[in-house]
């Protein structure tokens, strides 16, 4: 009879190579069991099997039934053994699907001779079939009482202790399908993903956004100020960037005529790894013809709370000790006023750079020689100001310098229509009235050059095919981009990008 727990099946190793040992002998006790079925001339990994009921659909069917109650119901289930105790000629087996759970009687007197062979070669792990009448336990257990099982993929690996779970982050990055089974919090996160996504995806399509696909691999990176991955082509000779914004491509397609387009886009940054940055990463661009940067907003705490309400039907959210509130309206307010208030003076990007320097040494901002006024005013609000910010607010009116694709404000041309969402301290979402007039765009294309060649690996390279695009004519236009990653990091109420991406970005194994 197989054993009765995980715990008895897995004891605790005391040293690495005993924890080897121990499980390479319960991989071979578990091969061994397989090879036994197909010796029988039993299947161990079927083609299909034809699942005819569910956990969660038996349990909302069947839910308020007395105790010992027979339905007359056959299903069909299929699921994971979850756990397995054995107490004599009576068997209790936990399937369990992606709906839940359900009990399983299986009974000596009424299974098949092929379900009593099948019994004696499972382990906890292993996915399972089994057929039988829907009934309730004489404690009021909906179970089903078990007359046929077929085993239908042995797990030649056991799962990890059912107390324990899963808790050495690294294992759970690399092996994340493992942490799914034993972890529930991990899985839930997940599922606020899966939700929060298809909610996004519905209000832009309620709202007559086409929804589109543009170049992953594309001649050369652009829609951000980011360092790319390169790669080649061979079948062109070219050399190739993965593309770091999809924001390009998307206005072309609004010269073209599509009016309002979005994409949900896997982006890739040749940068650093932290809590709040993955180089690959997921983020929703959207552009508006005839709007402006201040629809933009109205767009983005709209997707927010929606996602919200969605995925977890609450808009107030604790992380650490921080409390959230997503309740809107939100505040809209301007970098360069909160600036001087933290700074105690007035900032402008007409500044001597001298002057902000000086700022900037007194409040322990790094910069680098070369960056204008602008570029020093926006890293002051980064360092100093983005770490106060707890609930949300739009930061608006950001310097030109550092918004090369974002049109000027009416009053003030070294101003940009610009703002971006910040919550608990990070960036949430990017969004201007986009620029439209190619001499202008050509002119910051040629300060972007510039701030290459004196060493900016961030600068915004210059796109001709773009240029030409805007000179058929762009329409005025709003933009948005939201990062998918850090909105499910604050739904989940988690502090690590890395625990809302499925499988995340790391360091090779070592090998022995």
């Amino acid at each position: 009879m197989p054993k009765e727990s995980k715990k008895t099946e897995t004891p605790t190793p005391e040293t690495e190579e005993e924890a080897l040992g121990t499980l390479e002998a319960l991989s071979a006790d578990r091969r061994k069991k397989r090879d036994v079925l197909r010796e029988a001339g039993i299947d161990p990994y079927p083609t299909r099997f034809d699942r005819t009921a569910t956990a969660g659909a038996l349990h909302a069917e069947h839910d308020g039934l007395d105790a010992d109650v027979r339905t007359g119901q056959i299903a069909k289930m299929a699921g994971r053994l979850t756990s397995l105790r054995g107490h004599g000629k009576l068997v209790f087996v936990t399937l369990s699907d992606v709906t839940g759970s359900i009990q399983l009687l299986i009974q000596e007197s009424n299974r098949s001779d092929q379900a009593a062979k099948v019994l004696e070669a499972l382990d906890l792990g292993d996915w399972i079939g089994a057929e039988g009448e829907v009934i309730t336990s004489r404690r009021g257990e909906l179970s089903l009482d078990v007359t046929e099982l077929w085993l239908l993929s042995k797990s030649l690996r056991p799962l990890p202790d059912k107390w324990h779970g899963l808790t050495d982050t690294d294992a759970r990055y690399r092996q994340r399908e493992v942490d799914l089974l034993a972890n529930p919090e991990s899985r839930k996160v997940f599922d606020i993903r899966f939700k929060a996504i298809a909610a996004l995806r519905a209000l832009m399509q309620e709202e007559d956004f086409v929804e589109v696909e543009t170049p992953i691999l594309q001649p050369q990176a652009g829609g951000a100020l980011a360092r790319p991955f390169f790669t080649h082509g061979n079948a062109l000779d070219i050399e190739l960037s993965l593309r770091i914004a999809p924001e390009l491509y998307l206005k072309r397609l609004v010269v073209g005529g599509y009016e309002r387009v979005f994409e949900i886009a896997r982006n890739f940054r040749n940068e650093g790894v932290d809590t709040r940055h993955s180089p690959e990463f997921t983020a929703l661009e959207a552009y508006r013809a005839f709007g402006d940067y201040n629809d933009g907003m109205d767009l983005v705490e709209r997707m927010v709370v929606e996602a919200a309400k969605a995925s977890t039907g609450k808009l107030t959210f604790t992380i650490g000790e921080r409390e959230l509130d997503l309740t809107p309206s939100w505040p809209r307010r301007q970098l360069l006023d909160w600036v001087e208030e933290l700074v105690g003076q007035r900032l402008h990007p007409n500044d001597p750079v001298e002057k902000v320097r000086g700022v900037c040494k007194e409040f322990d901002v790094d910069f680098l020689p070369e960056w204008g006024s602008g570029k020093l005013i926006f890293e002051i609000y980064d360092t100093i100001l983005l770490p106060t910010i707890t609930n949300p607010v739009f930061v608006c009116g950001f310097p030109v310098e550092v918004s090369p694709l974002a049109r000027h404000t009416a009053e003030d041309p070294t101003l940009a229509d610009r703002f971006e969402l910040c919550i608990d301290a990070k960036e949430f979402a990017n969004g201007y009235s986009e620029l439209n007039i190619p001499e202008e765009q050509v002119e910051r294309f040629s300060g972007e050059a510039a701030a290459a060649a004196k060493g900016d690996e961030e600068a915004h390279p210059a796109d001709l095919a773009f240029v030409r695009a805007l000179e058929f004519g762009l329409p005025p236009t709003s933009g948005i981009g939201l990062g998918v990653d850090r909105l499910i990091m604050l739904l989940s109420e988690v502090e690590a990008i890395r625990d809302v991406i499925l499988f995340p970005m790391m360091r090779p194994e070592a090998t022995h």
